[in-house]
């Protein structure tokens, strides 16, 4: 049976706030490039302006079956697919309120991510962390699964390569960029 990554399965366990990203808020984010599924080279601390970047343990492959057997059982890894659709779906809301870029972020390859930005019609690149540089750097919250190092589902809102806000732990998935938005709303 392959899994419709779409959809969210009811049952989904929510995620508890460890405290991973606590330290987060306020920090600069480390010097470290990412390749982009356009090709080029990303350094979230070097951007001007506002930024939003959305952190997903991996999307979900047309065909294939997941990376782990019961995946949906382990709080918060479910919900890729969806978490970038409801960005790209909110894209537009995120750049009328001044959000000049938004991306998302995994430990995917680049041509992995490409296959996903395409499939899923995103207006916005993803972010390759491959070697986990970034994560290691900011220490990002991350978790084991298949031999990988995924990472955990967060979101930040990055002012000038700062860390504003960020939302830790995102749940459900596909609210994330809605929470984005209202949270925008209310600053």
């Amino acid at each position: 049976m392959n899994p419709d990554f779409a959809s969210l399965p009811a049952d989904l366990p929510a995620p508890v706030d460890d405290g991973a990203a606590a330290h987060l808020e306020g920090m600069r984010l480390p010097d470290v490039s990412l390749l982009a599924t356009d090709g080029t080279q990303v350094t979230l601390a070097h951007l001007p302006g506002r930024t939003i970047v959305y952190a997903y343990p991996r999307t979900g492959e047309p065909g294939q079956s997941n990376l782990v057997d019961q995946w949906d059982a382990i709080p918060g890894a479910r919900g890729c697919t969806p978490q970038a659709c409801s960005f790209r779906d909110h894209h537009a809301e995120l750049v009328r309120r001044g959000v000049a870029r938004v991306y998302g972020l995994s430990t995917q390859t680049s041509a992995y991510q490409r296959e996903a930005a395409t499939r899923l019609h995103l207006p916005f690149p993803l972010l390759s962390d491959v070697s986990c540089a970034l994560a290691m750097a900011a220490r990002l919250p991350t978790f084991e699964a298949g031999g990988l190092t995924l990472l955990k589902r967060l979101t930040l809102v990055l002012d000038d390569g700062r860390v504003t806000k960020a939302f830790y732990p995102v749940f459900p998935p596909d609210r994330s960029a809605a929470e984005a938005v209202a949270w925008l709303d209310a600053a």
